[in-house]
């Protein structure tokens, strides 16, 4: 099995005054390293435009998981969607990056923005070989794909945003590219780079959109393992073993909570030095242990992490946050979001009294149900899970 692997992401933004985006995306897995990600625009905007473009991905990303060829499923969604009468185009447009192994990308587009490759920093022009199915123009492209590659899918409202605003025809898709271009040198993770798109064609648009707007971001990049270890066991004697199969994986190691944090220590035998500056007022502060990559608080650390995560899974409004924060929860959040791709969780299940307290001002779950919950937001992120008790 190859090293690579794929950071897919993507976001939307509606057309002013509709509750529903007429774009509409679905990511399949067929097995560990396949997936088909198709990106549909429905015509118009609103219910209509919605429903057109789920049932445009969904069929598709069904019948490709099911293991039909690319042709069979264009040709049977090509010969499903009619041509609107009165604007002569089809009632919704699609494109479709199918991963394989994540050595190979194959890409078929009708009628959608082509999709901006990138390559060694630098745009790249890949082949495309016109089909005519059902007696629709479909470009397919088949490319060995690289570590470092990204490939940007997005519907037609990225390049019809500043029409008559900023641009006389709208944000033209080398314009895109080239922005695109830029911002991807400093290493930003899928999500980053599809809502930096976005926000900036939201911009252009004078933050009124005109129509609805989507962009997904496919990059290619190593596999890269985290360890995070949160709690001290529940039996003291399995101290040793705990903090030996943590310290034997590969990758970084961070570790949650004091307590947790004094028995590596010991097992290291190095000194724990805290830290006595709070970078923010409710995020206790760091420390630093020697062979450790970070070193949190736990419990109140987490649930920052946690707060986090699940602003990412939405309208990732948090994060210049905890992008550029030097607190426990920030660091965390950028290791495990923009570094991690494979983590390992080793979780005490060691209970901490002051955590029972009744009288605490402030609500308290349980590790394992902190532990679940952030493990449910990482795979939603696309991220390979491990927990183990102790």
């Amino acid at each position: 099995m190859n090293n690579l692997c794929a950071d897919i992401d993507w976001k939307s933004i509606n057309h002013e005054g509709e509750q529903l985006c007429g774009d509409h995306i679905d990511i399949v897995e067929q097995d560990e390293n396949s997936s088909v990600i198709v990106l549909a625009d429905g015509l118009g905007s609103g219910v209509k435009a919605s429903i057109l473009s789920t049932l445009t991905s969904k069929i598709i990303s069904t019948m490709m998981a099911a293991g039909m060829n690319l042709e069979e499923c264009v040709s049977t969604i090509a010969a499903t969607l009619p041509i609107c009468s009165v604007r002569g185009v089809a009632y919704s447009t699609f494109t479709i990056i199918h991963l394989i192994e994540n050595e190979t990308v194959e890409i078929i587009q009708y009628d959608n923005p082509c999709v901006i490759f990138l390559r060694n920093d630098d745009i790249y022009d890949y082949t495309k070989n016109e089909l005519n199915i059902c007696g629709k123009k479909v470009l397919k492209s088949v490319v060995k794909l690289q570590e470092g590659d990204i490939l940007i899918a997005m519907s037609d409202g990225c390049p019809h945003a500043g029409i008559g605003i900023a641009y006389n025809f709208g944000w033209k898709w080398e314009d895109i590219a080239d922005y695109m271009k830029t911002i991807s040198l400093a290493g930003y993770t899928a999500k980053t780079l599809a809502t930096m798109l976005v926000d900036q064609c939201n911009k252009e648009y004078g933050f009124h959109p005109g129509d609805d707007a989507t962009a997904c971001v496919v990059k290619i990049r190593k596999r890269e393992p985290m360890n995070i270890l949160f709690g001290p066991p529940r039996n003291r004697d399995d101290c040793d073993r705990m903090m030996s199969l943590f310290f034997s994986k590969e990758g970084k190691h961070i570790i949650c909570g004091g307590t947790t944090s004094s028995i590596a220590a010991k097992y290291l035998g190095k000194p724990l030095r805290a830290s006595l500056t709070f970078e923010r007022s409710d995020v206790p502060p760091i420390a630093e242990l020697e062979g450790v990559d970070l070193v949190t608080e736990g419990v109140i650390t987490i649930n920052k992490v946690i707060e986090y995560a699940k602003d990412v899974l939405d309208k990732n409004e948090q994060y210049e946050q905890w992008s550029f924060n030097h607190d426990g929860a920030s660091l965390i959040c950028r290791m495990l979001f923009e570094e991690a791709t494979d983590i390992n969780f080793y979780v005490g299940r060691a209970v901490n009294p002051a955590h029972q307290n009744p009288e605490l001002p402030i609500t308290f779950n349980i590790k394992m149900n902190l532990v679940e919950e952030l493990s449910a937001c990482l795979k939603q992120m696309g991220k390979r899970i491990k927990v183990s008790y102790f």
